[in-house]
């Protein structure tokens, strides 16, 4: 991500906020698909999975319209408001990409299925992207 968006910056912090949430979305579906054999319990979980990533990218879709409507006018008041949920999105990918570490090592479905693995292994790495570039707009903020 650049940082020569001025103005624009919550709104481009924003955008791969929205962006990464749906994706994280689709890899609990994709998991689920994958490793049709899945223990219930952790199938069960991605669909929560997938519950929450969905509130949290509807909730950063209308802090996108919000920002839209200011005109470049952001106050310092929503400005500490898509921190907070830039923070809170980060954690969730950080949680999530736990579970999903937790899933390589204590599914059996998943232990004995190399393509899931390597599956797993980049849906891990596409939200420690994403939890990057989070990284870099708090520190930076």
């Amino acid at each position: 991500m650049q940082f020569y968006y001025g103005t624009q910056m919550p709104l481009r912090v924003l955008d791969e906020a929205e962006f990464w949430k749906h994706q994280e979305e689709e890899h609990t579906v994709v998991i689920r698909e994958l490793v049709k054999n899945l223990e219930q319990q952790y199938v069960e979980d991605l669909q929560k999975w997938e519950d929450e990533f969905a509130k949290a990218h509807h909730r950063v879709i209308r802090y996108i319209e919000t920002v839209n409507r200011s005109n470049g006018q952001v106050s310092p008041a929503l400005y500490q408001d898509v921190l907070q949920l830039v923070t809170f999105c980060l954690k969730q990918s950080e949680e999530f990409t736990n579970f999903c570490r937790m899933l390589m090592n204590e599914s059996e479905p998943i232990k004995r299925n190399q393509t899931a693995k390597v599956v797993l292994n980049h849906i891990i790495v596409e939200s420690e992207y994403f939890i990057g570039v989070a990284q870099t707009i708090l520190y930076k903020g």
